[in-house]
């Protein structure tokens, strides 16, 4: 497509326009000569068919595996070697997570990869402040020069590494290697821990792995689901499919979350909670089926430790207590308590509303206590499955060991014996001491114990809690890499920014969020000088005065499987022979583990380690000078911090920009309409958005999304109380006051659909655009 025609139209309907255009040239080339009245109707339909095979056979194909969210839908990729143009659903039996569903991004979200502000040489920065083009060779010395200074200075523990949830297992691998290894720190951490990390700890900490105990089938067989702090249907869209076919086919549904997201319009029983207080309701519903025996005395008795302890810790949680401190009636724990007893099967499903809290953990090992007590756990439809966000956050941010206390398949560091065996096959000393969680990192800085940063796609500079402090840490660094597509709100900061590639430009594996380890496969040349992360690795090390010598990341996994139990049997052969393994799969003729917990629990005596959680509250609470609730989160048709979305014209018109959704009660106290400007503002920092006026929120609590730079939603969430266990942010509650806009009254145009744009509106496309953008009876865009 000529570069005035993708002006004209972008994303899908430039798309769209680029297929008719194309077409009506085929028609004109052959209708040159010839009359319609010549052929028969049937001979033209032939000859289409020829031209459409042939130009088929000219393009390049791969089944891969999608880079945006956790859930692990595969389908097939079309290129003609220079930009994407299709993405199609494989056959069913080929993608075991999604069959032929997949959502919007995962089916027109590619313009990203071709976009002109793509970094494809790496940039230095010159004396005088700037950015220039270098070769690779001398952006790889300027970085081996940083970070060895730093090193030979003030030791390999004033280095740190935030590693990528979106790059493959084996480059993920080679991140926690390079950081203990090369740079001699284990402060190497990724985004898991501002998410997921205190379900990671809670899980472990109960039943023994902190990942998902389910397959992606079981949320289809249970006779009934909860889910709590889960905007399923616009984070996890395909998943959301699943559970509403469940639900259709007469499963119970319960949600429980402060805001009556869409999932909640199919759910027998949906309540409003105030932010924050998330274990309290959890331990209403254990206290009353405890003291109603409605809880499951065998599974209690045979698989459990620790149950007199929770039975004597929720007492204190009375149903009065109960509604005062979070909003939800006697009635409606009853209620829930009731189904979930009456209930043969139960899936517990949660996402960031859960775990994004200064008590996290204590969130989920409230559940993990639910889930036990009334035994579903270990069987069909049963188990807990915290939704993960990031593509490949549970593979690439977790079992491969990018963490400063875990080495790949979440061995222990200050194990002497783990270490000894990765001592012995990295050949270098590692410390038993814990490095930096990520959040810790920038704390660390503005001690001046932490003095480089190697970044390899993450966005700290919007990411992290109190961003205003993030990018100060950044500003200040003695040395700072950042390896990513684009120069993004971090890289600005960076001594030197190395090109990496997209998913779409190599291959390797992701681990999705049910634990299924899947192919990803290149479809097209890298753009430009552009380098997948592992070779940047590989050089970047052997500069550094290693000898690595990695043919391929086939290679890197049969490293992977030599030291990882959990991944023992899986490699890139059996991966693709088999369609995806679940693990743990601890050697080659094992057929991997659907569900895991159906015999014992991976606990030291094989039991499930319950533990009694009493009453927390968030840091911050609101007061007079701050009386709202802040409460943060994802919309549909973008995606986190917005680098690969914000590109796609075509999804980036549903959702042009942040915008702050407040009860209309409230908003008539404040005297602000629909579309009005509103400042927002906390201890912290001040943003500027409009205004959605709904009643999906509560009237003391106030909700945006986290996905753009210009207002970065992240100035006003708090960097110093972490979860103690888990070092997860507080990014769920933050106290802040609401006005509008001084001079800025004047309502603005927003997308229909309520809640901020196409948020309510399922996936907010119309009929006649959802055929137009190629939706038929075999694809969906997941949220139908």
């Amino acid at each position: 497509m000529s570069d005035d025609n993708r002006d004209e139209k972008a994303g899908v309907a430039g798309y769209m326009q680029q297929a008719k255009q194309q077409a009506l040239q085929n028609v004109e080339q052959f209708a040159e000569g010839t009359t319609a009245e010549t052929l028969p109707e049937g001979k033209l339909f032939e000859i289409a068919q020829a031209v459409g095979d042939r130009r088929l056979e000219e393009l390049t194909v791969a089944d891969t595996t999608c880079g945006y969210c956790a859930v692990g839908c595969r389908f097939d990729l079309y290129s003609d070697g220079e930009e994407v143009l299709a993405a199609r659903p494989t056959d069913e039996e080929d993608a075991p997570i999604n069959g032929i569903s997949t959502c919007v991004k995962g089916k027109f979200g590619y313009d990203f990869v071709n976009s002109d502000e793509r970094l494809t040489s790496p940039l230095v920065r010159d004396d005088d402040g700037e950015f220039r083009v270098a070769t690779w060779d001398e952006a790889l010395d300027r970085v081996a020069e940083g970070l060895g200074a730093i090193k030979n200075e003030h030791g390999g523990e004033a280095l740190s590494v935030i590693a990528s949830s979106k790059a493959t297992n084996e480059e993920n691998y080679l991140m926690g290697k390079f950081a203990r290894q090369v740079l001699g720190t284990n402060s190497v951490d990724n985004c898991n821990r501002l998410c997921h990390s205190s379900t990671v700890a809670g899980l472990a900490s109960t039943y023994g792995y902190g990942a998902a105990s389910v397959s992606t089938e079981d949320l289809e067989l249970a006779d009934c689901i909860l889910l709590t702090g889960s905007n399923t249907t616009e984070a996890h869209p395909v998943l959301a499919t699943r559970i509403k076919q469940n639900v259709r086919d007469g499963a119970d549904l319960l949600v429980f979350d402060p805001r009556e997201v869409q999932i909640a319009e199919y759910a027998t029983q949906y309540s409003r909670v105030k932010p924050g207080y998330d274990a309290v309701w959890i331990n209403a519903i254990t206290r009353y089926l405890i003291a109603n025996d409605l809880y499951d005395e065998a599974f209690v008795a045979e698989r459990t430790a620790g149950f007199e302890d929770v039975k004597e810790s929720v007492q204190e949680f009375t149903p009065e207590r109960v509604e005062e401190v979070t909003g939800v009636s006697p009635a409606e724990i009853e209620s829930a308590a009731e189904t979930i007893a009456a209930a043969e099967t139960c899936v517990f499903g949660w996402t960031l509303g859960l775990t994004e809290h200064s008590h996290g953990t204590e969130n989920v090992i409230a559940m993990a206590n639910l889930a036990a007590i009334t035994g579903n756990l270990g069987k069909p439809g049963t188990g807990v499955s915290p939704f993960r966000g990031q593509n490949n956050v549970q593979g690439g941010g977790g079992d491969m060991g990018p963490l400063p206390d875990n080495f790949p398949g979440y061995q222990d560091v200050a194990d002497d014996e783990v270490r000894a065996k990765f001592e012995d096959a990295w050949d270098c000393d590692i410390s038993p001491e814990y490095g930096y969680y990520t959040t810790q990192m920038f704390l660390a800085a503005d001690d001046g114990d932490l003095r480089g940063m190697y970044v390899i796609g993450e966005n700290a500079a919007l990411s992290e809690p109190g961003v205003n402090h993030a990018e100060e840490v950044l500003a200040d660094l003695d040395f700072l890499v950042v390896q990513d597509l684009f120069v993004t709100e971090t890289a600005k900061y960076a001594d030197v920014v190395l090109p990496a590639c997209s998913f779409v430009e190599k291959t390797g594996t992701f681990t999705n969020t049910d634990r299924t380890v899947q192919m990803v496969k290149q479809v097209m040349e890298p753009k430009g000088d552009s380098k997948p992360d592992w070779e940047i690795l590989q050089a970047l090390a052997n500069r550094m005065g290693r000898e690595w010598d990695y043919d391929d990341t086939a290679e890197v996994m049969r490293e992977v499987n030599s030291l990882t139990p959990l991944y023992g049997g899986v490699s890139h052969e059996r991966v693709e022979r088999e369609g995806g393994l679940q693990w743990p799969c601890p050697h080659e003729d094992h057929p991997g583990t659907t569900r895991l917990y159906s015999e014992e629990f991976n606990t030291d005596d094989g039991t499930a380690h319950l533990q009694g959680i009493g009453f927390s509250e968030p840091a911050e609470t609101p007061d007079e000078e701050y009386p709202f609730t802040l409460t943060t989160g994802r919309v549909l048709y973008q995606y986190h911090t917005g680098t690969m979305s914000n590109r796609e014209d075509g999804i980036t018109q549903y959702t042009p920009s942040d915008f702050v959704e407040i009860h209309p009660q409230t908003a008539a106290n404040y005297g602000i309409a629909d579309g009005d400007m509103v400042d927002v503002t906390s201890r912290r920092g001040e943003i500027t958005v409009p205004a959605q006026v709904t009643d999906r929120i509560g009237p003391d609590t106030v909700f945006a999304p986290i996905h753009f730079a210009e207002t970065a939603v992240n100035r006003l969430t708090d960097e110093e109380h972490l979860d103690p266990a888990a070092a997860t942010p507080e990014y769920k509650v933050s106290a802040v006051r609401i006005a509008p806009a001084e001079g800025e009254s004047e309502p603005i145009a927003v997308a229909e659909g309520g809640g901020g744009p196409a948020a309510e509106g399922g996936d907010g496309l119309t009929d006649g655009e959802r055929q137009s953008a190629g939706e038929d009876a075999e694809t969906t865009t997941g949220d139908d």
